[in-house]
């Protein structure tokens, strides 16, 4: 059996929502991770995120307790980044407007 890359980076946001959706304390999941609960506050907070094996970890427990963190990682669309430059502008203006004649 191969070793599966981990393919989703826990943020701030689904790290507290799976911890939620557990209906666990910030104290609780560490005891849970083996970690400390100043270092969940710190993934929480966006001070630091999880990496190497607690990243993986993280995904394996979701998995197990059917946490849907797929919705998560969705990947914003190249239509939505674009948003963010001129083309993008344009691109919104046309949507919204129609074609320019």
């Amino acid at each position: 059996m191969g070793r599966r890359k981990v393919k989703y980076q826990w943020d701030a946001e689904s790290v507290r929502a799976l911890r939620k959706h557990m209906g666990l304390t910030q104290q609780q999941m560490s005891e849970e991770l083996g970690t400390r609960q100043q270092t969940i506050s710190e993934w929480e907070t966006g001070m630091y995120r999880p990496r190497g094996g607690t990243n993986r970890l993280l995904t394996l427990v979701a998995e197990q307790v059917g946490f849907e963190y797929e919705a998560l990682t969705k990947e914003p669309s190249p239509e939505r980044e674009a948003d963010t430059g001129e083309a993008g502008e344009d691109k919104a203006k046309e949507e919204h407007n129609g074609p320019e004649p």
